[in-house]
């Protein structure tokens, strides 16, 4: 798992009645985007985490458009 700031880490309810979570990336502790995170959650809690099998990172929009290379690279042509 790799993650960065201001990724979105998202953990599956994972039993009945318990909902999916959401929380903003706000500080990596491990080398390399490695767990663990500090989390903030949409009621403003904060939390130090290490995912497990039930999370996924979703990264933000800026970064996977910072990443791709433009249209108008000739080794996409």
């Amino acid at each position: 798992m790799e993650a960065h700031t201001g990724d979105q880490l998202l953990t599956y309810g994972r039993t009945v009645g318990r909902h999916d979570r959401v929380a903003e990336i706000v500080e990596v502790l491990g080398e390399e985007g490695a767990p663990p995170y500090r989390l903030r959650f949409e009621d403003g809690h904060e939390s130090l985490r290490s995912p497990g099998p039930d999370s996924v990172v979703q990264h933000t929009a800026a970064r996977n458009t910072a990443e791709r290379p433009p249209d108008d690279d000739p080794k996409r042509r």
